[in-house]
């Protein structure tokens, strides 16, 4: 007999079973994970006025090393899902806290753009906040099923916790010690906390049981089978959820990085942008914790579709609005709107696509999300560098957003065409 058993305990199966107490527990600290490695996504956006200056550079150049990040980013996260799925999530995390760590040095040491921008697309982005995000994502889902996009929702939610905490806190030893300084402080501290936390990880997920959910698009995608995720070949319908996750993420990517220089352009200061980047992303914290529990119930495309129709009615808002009050009430809007459009797309993979392939393609429908974050970076930039104003770059924006919207109305007609055809 097992000693825990004849002990009267649980055995480790049932200790580390889906949705125990451990399970959120584990969550918990993925949370905190993905909070502390998300600093690498959103310092980059922080520093865009201070190394447009020392270096000497134009809007569009100086959005390069965010490009580079995020290009890095998506890529990474490919690689790193691999890693935990083969060694654990316990191997890419750890190995993400010490490029994080020595990618923030090594940036804050950098003596020109290119080295900058290298140490953030390779040391930060690739090996990096990459092996915080998708690897930890999929590790989560393995570990729910009726209440897997609350946490999914709530795993994902460390990317904006991250986005709501790191702006203030870096502009303020910005400030205080320049920027070069805060950003060897940043890779002191990811190398101190990263490692430690992600010991805890060490158990692997238990054996895949049937996905269980309420939604109805499920139901339709159980019926179609998942040979036919919503009654296309699987490559059609990830590739078309790829195109939706790069435009919708252009234009989510046009406030997010940017606001810190608009409002240095209007002159309210970096400090006063570093703070509207922060209710932004705080607001999207609550979107996504919502958008959760919505998903559970009307599923992800849907939850996709009501994420994309807010999001462009924030982006339109911005086009009148200027003024300080303004901007902050906009600010907080597009974050309470779109923060639960990314946790979708892991959502749909897991509700249409066949379980073993899950998260390979959850990965790469990720990293298009990430891929149009890099792209609406710099195109925002660039747009702004040919036009002299923001004004367009929003328009940009709003063009983008109506892509996804048409991509994800089709989707939907088809899952209701097979619902219906079933039901005839």
């Amino acid at each position: 007999m097992d000693r825990t058993a004849a002990l009267g305990l649980p055995s480790a199966s049932a200790r580390h079973a889906v949705e125990s107490p451990y399970a959120w527990w584990r969550l918990a600290v993925s949370l905190l994970l993905m909070t502390i490695g998300g600093s690498g996504m959103y310092s980059v956006t922080v520093v865009l006025p201070a190394i447009q200056s020392e270096f000497g550079i134009d809007r569009g150049a100086a959005s390069l090393p965010y490009t580079l990040t995020m290009i890095g980013f998506g890529i990474g996260g490919v690689l790193m899902g691999r890693m935990a799925d083969r060694f654990g999530v316990l191997v890419p995390v750890a190995v993400g806290g010490v490029a994080l760590g020595a990618g923030f040095i090594a940036a804050g040491l950098a003596p020109g753009l290119w080295t900058f921008g290298l140490a953030q697309g390779v040391l930060i982005g690739l090996l990096g906040t990459s092996a915080t995000f998708a690897p930890l994502v999929s590790d989560t889902s393995q570990w729910f099923d009726r209440r897997r996009g609350t946490a999914l929702a709530i795993c994902m939610s460390g990317n904006y916790v991250a986005g709501a905490v790191w702006p203030p806190v870096m502009q303020h030893f910005i400030d205080g010690v320049g920027w070069r300084q805060t950003y060897v402080g940043m890779g002191v501290f990811c190398l101190l906390t990263i490692l430690p936390l992600a010991w805890f990880l060490r158990p692997r997920p238990p054996a895949p049981e049937p996905v269980q959910s309420h939604a109805s698009e499920a139901a339709a995608a159980a019926v179609a089978g998942t040979s036919r995720p919503m009654g296309l070949s699987p490559a059609t319908a990830q590739a078309l959820l790829c195109v939706a996750g790069v435009a919708c993420c252009v234009a989510m990517s046009m406030p997010q990085v940017h606001i810190v220089a608009y409002c240095t352009d209007l002159g309210f200061g970096a400090a006063r942008g570093a703070e509207m980047l922060a209710v932004m992303l705080g607001m999207g914290v609550i979107s996504r914790l919502a958008s959760g529990w919505i998903s559970d119930r009307i599923g992800g495309l849907k939850t996709l579709l009501l994420g994309s129709v807010l999001q462009g009615i924030a982006l339109l808002m911005f086009l009148p609005f200027d003024g300080l009050v303004s901007l902050y009430l906009v600010s907080a809007m597009f974050g309470l709107f779109q923060g639960g459009i990314v946790p979708s797309y892991a959502l749909i993979v897991r509700q249409h696509f066949s379980p073993a392939e899950a998260g390979a393609r959850m990965g790469t429908v990720l990293m298009a999300t990430l891929f149009g974050m890099a792209l609406g970076g710099w195109m925002s930039g660039a747009v702004f560098d040919l036009t002299g104003s923001y004004r367009a770059a929003f328009l940009n924006g709003i063009g983008w957003n109506v892509i996804n919207l048409s991509i994800v109305l089709f989707l939907l007609h088809r899952v209701h065409s097979l619902a219906r055809a079933r039901a005839g």
